[in-house]
């Protein structure tokens, strides 16, 4: 099993578009495109499976990270302005990167209007040889993700404190 692509929904295109390839380092495969409801097209009728009928159309962009995982960006007509993670609730609430730019892509998230969520955890503090760090940030449109200074492998190989 491979990891092909997340669907994040975003309450701006443009925005969403230069925040995942500013702050993060994102590169466009298929810019923002217009879709709307029909029943014409394989891609009309799917999108009705999906979203429903009614759903009255959205801007899609493609855009994918340097190991070739694509985020598709969804900018529905009818939304909400901002995400709001319930925790009690069932279902993905975050995506994680990994960037050799750790402070880097912190701070880029700042000035594109994302935030920080807390403050940078070391795994494990004690052990100078493994200076693996994790943050939580929002993108501007409170989309939760994590962001790792390391691989994943890396980072839960051992006990950690």
């Amino acid at each position: 099993m491979k990891m092909s692509h997340v669907g994040i929904l975003v309450g701006d295109m443009d925005k969403a578009v230069e925040f995942y390839t500013n702050a993060l380092g994102l590169k466009i495969v298929m810019g923002n495109t217009k879709v709307e409801e029909e029943r014409e097209t394989a891609i009309g009728k799917m999108c009705i499976a999906v979203f429903g009928e009614g759903f009255k159309g959205f801007n899609i962009a493609h855009l994918v990270t340097t190991d070739g995982i694509g985020f598709e960006l969804f900018e529905m007509k009818e939304r909400q302005e901002r995400h709001i993670v319930d925790f009690s609730r069932i279902g993905i609430f975050h995506f994680c990167l990994e960037t050799d730019d750790f402070e880097g892509v912190i701070e880029r998230t700042k000035k594109l209007g994302g935030k920080v969520r807390m403050d940078i955890m070391r795994y494990h503090p004690e052990d100078d040889s493994k200076p693996y760090q994790m943050v939580y940030l929002e993108d501007p449109f409170g989309n939760l993700f994590e962001l790792y200074s390391h691989t994943y492998s890396e980072t839960y190989s051992s006990e950690y404190d």
